[in-house]
């Protein structure tokens, strides 16, 4: 009877396990990657009161044991871990599930490596992949810096957005190509500059610079000289300046040395005569600010000149003296290379009391040549021999600005201005032939002069001149760069310099003009095709350009690329992690490495979604495996959830009620029997 007691309490005990159990997995229903567990009964050990025997030589049959049981115990429980999890799609992209395997992802809390189904992941301020609920490390492979591929080493943490990672090393540019049309009757390309083209490309550190090329005409008809004529950088400074280089040459080359001939008739521009017995070149000018553009004299701002006179040497350069009169205002000598001062004393030291009462002196600020300005009609001849250099001293100097409000001054706030006659002292240029009987000059000009033309120095001028100045110029250029040549019959691109395509050749060195060698080894050479120019009528309008890459479909070959940014992070099926940068780089940060047990079953649960090994699941061997190797594979932008199937829990949890009230009637069963048994006494 008391065994039967015991045998009910035994039941409650189990049958309470089995409903804690349940309770668990029902608790976990939205549990991310939980697994359900199972409760498996046994009997208790039994008593024996008779053995069993066995049959005898007299006939009789044996004896089975007579054995009485003592109840149930939980046998095991079973975690149904191979089961997979509905799908719960996140969009989130660190969100990963893994599906069609058995293995689990491995995190680190920095000193033991756990398990988990939960791939609920997130970027931590350090850079990592971690687990959104604990913050554990999540485990893989790490890039070789030198091959580029992952290294399937040991696992450790993915710090997939650290220093390093953030940037996307720059390319240099390798290739560029002409498309388009190239109209004949392009007014451009009969220009002095020709018709620009510019080609933007990148060196190995990731610096923009333009190749700037000019497109000319030549004299035979489908010929086309192409020519680089500088290079800028991303400020818009000459390539050759920026480097400190004395020529473009020095740094980069671009073709070979060709020469491009014209031959045009031109006529002698306005005012310039031609002398065919001296062969002299001259312009008549009768103004004298045409005759003083050098240092030695400027004219004062706001005054008109009149009175010249030219003091006639035998030889330029000559001495002109001009005057002239005007009202002058203090905005008119603002800017000015000569400054006026107001002055009380004359030179001798005496009072000035000859009304209005002060006179001025004009400066010249760099040679100290001093120059009387008065409002009375005064020559240059009153003051000649007077040393005003370094007289300052007998005189007080007072500014513009000083003089205003002053007793005496002609200068007042009301004023508008002051009436003055100024007489100045130049010397003409060298190149000015004076006639003194018609007080008039001749200034010699170049031939380029003569007949308006603006020198390149790459071009080389020959003049044929008639008698009335009339010429034929020639004109042979020469450029680095190469020769377009066109069918002139299909408009089809033929060759230039006799290939498809043309180099911006940059020297590993240069010397700058300090005549310190430097490297240009971050520049690459840039090759560039034109074969897909067509030379056609497009209503005189050209469409013909330059860009980056290849002519093909993919232009990103040998394009080039500035350093690059991060834009974003994804995640591959096979569990490599990329980097997406704005320069259009994709590169390979990581893999998610994956751990599998001979007995998954076998791990034991922490919490925290967590597993670790035990005797019985295997060991994990520290390096892991790929997802792929088992025929799984990793799905973004989704979550692993629980397998608890509620059909399941809820039968089984009725089947553990009915048990456990079974079991419980055991126990008031047996307490009537003892009742009863009690009672005889009675």
């Amino acid at each position: 009877m008391m065994r039967a007691l015991y045998s009910g309490v035994s039941g409650l005990k189990t049958h309470q396990t089995k409903m804690d159990v349940i309770g668990n997995n029902i608790a976990n229903v939205n549990t991310v990657g939980f697994k359900s567990t199972s409760v498996t009964f046994q009997e208790l050990m039994y008593q024996t009161t008779q053995s069993a025997s066995g049959a005898q030589t007299n006939g009789r049959g044996g004896v089975n044991a007579k054995q009485i049981g003592l109840g149930s115990t939980t046998g095991a429980t079973k975690i149904n871990i191979t089961s997979e999890g509905a799908t719960q799609t996140t969009g989130d992209g660190f969100d990963l599930k893994i599906t069609n395997s058995d293995s689990f992802f491995i995190v680190s809390d920095g000193t033991n490596k756990y398990f988990t189904k939960a791939g609920s992941f997130y970027v931590d301020g350090a850079g990592n992949l971690c687990m959104t609920s604990s913050g554990y490390n999540v485990m893989g492979w790490q890039v070789d810096p030198e091959t580029g591929e992952i290294q399937k080493d040991v696992v450790s943490a993915l710090q997939i957005m650290n220093a390093k990672n953030m940037t996307s090393q720059p390319e240099a540019t390798t290739n560029g190509y002409a498309s388009g049309i190239m109209d004949k009757n392009d007014v451009e390309y009969s220009s002095t500059s020709g018709k620009i083209m510019t080609l933007s490309f990148y060196d190995a550190l990731g610096f923009s610079y333009t190749a700037k090329f000019s497109v000319k005409s030549t004299d035979t008809d489908g010929e086309y000289s192409v020519e680089l004529t500088d290079i800028l950088d991303s400020n818009g400074k000459s390539i050759k300046d920026s480097l400190n280089a004395s020529l473009l040459s020095d740094v980069v080359n671009f073709g070979s040395n060709n020469t491009t001939t014209k031959t045009e008739l031109y006529s002698l521009v306005t005012g310039v005569t031609y002398d065919n017995v001296n062969k002299i070149y001259g312009k008549t000018v009768t103004a004298v600010e045409d005759v003083c553009s050098n240092d030695k004299g400027k004219m004062v701002k706001g005054l008109s000149y009149g009175n010249v006179t030219w003091i006639s040497e035998t030889a330029a350069p000559y001495k002109v003296e001009a005057t002239g009169t005007g009202t002058l205002t203090k905005e008119d000598l603002e800017g000015e290379p000569y400054y006026l001062t107001y002055m009380t004393t004359n030179l001798d030291g005496s009072n000035y009391t000859t009304s209005p009462g002060g006179y001025y002196v004009q400066v010249d600020k760099t040679t100290g040549k001093t120059y009387i300005i008065t409002n009375e009609a005064r020559t240059v001849n009153d003051y000649k021999g007077a040393n005003f250099t370094g007289r300052t001293e007998d005189y007080e100097i007072k500014t513009w600005d000083s003089m205003l409000g002053t007793t005496g001054a002609v200068v007042t706030e009301a004023d508008t201005g002051v009436n003055i006659t100024v007489t100045q002292e130049f010397t003409t240029d060298d190149d000015v032939k004076y006639d003194d009987a018609t007080l008039t000059f001749t200034k010699e000009v170049t031939q380029a002069e003569a007949y308006g033309i603006t020198e390149d120095p790459t071009t080389t001028y020959s003049y044929a001149v008639s008698p009335d100045g009339q010429a034929q110029v020639t004109t042979v250029t020469s450029f680095a760069g190469g020769t377009l040549v066109f069918d002139t019959d299909t408009g089809k691109f033929k060759n230039i310099n006799g290939s498809d395509s043309m180099t911006l050749d940059f020297n590993t060195n240069y010397t700058d003009k300090a005549g310190t060698t430097k490297s240009l080894k971050n520049f690459s050479d840039v090759s560039i095709d034109f074969s897909a120019i067509k030379w056609l009528d497009n209503n005189g309008k050209s469409t013909v350009g330059l860009d980056p890459g290849l002519s093909t479909d993919d232009v990103s070959t040998g394009k080039g690329k500035m350093l690059g940014k991060m834009t974003g992070v994804s995640v591959s099926q096979d569990g490599k992690i990329y980097g997406a940068y704005d320069n259009g780089n994709t590169e390979l940060l990581g893999q998610i490495a994956v751990a599998a047990f001979a007995n998954p079953s076998g791990l034991e649960k922490i919490g925290d979604n967590l597993y670790s090994t035990t005797l019985n699941s295997g060991e994990f061997d520290g390096i892991g495996q790929e997802i792929t190797s088992d025929g799984g594979k990793i799905v973004t932008g989704a979550l692993e959830m629980s397998n608890v199937d509620l059909a399941t829990e809820f039968t089984e949890m009725i089947t553990t009620q009915r048990g456990y009230q079974a079991n419980s009637r055991i126990i008031t069963t047996s307490d009537t029997l003892l009742e009863e048994l009690i009672n005889l006494k009675r």
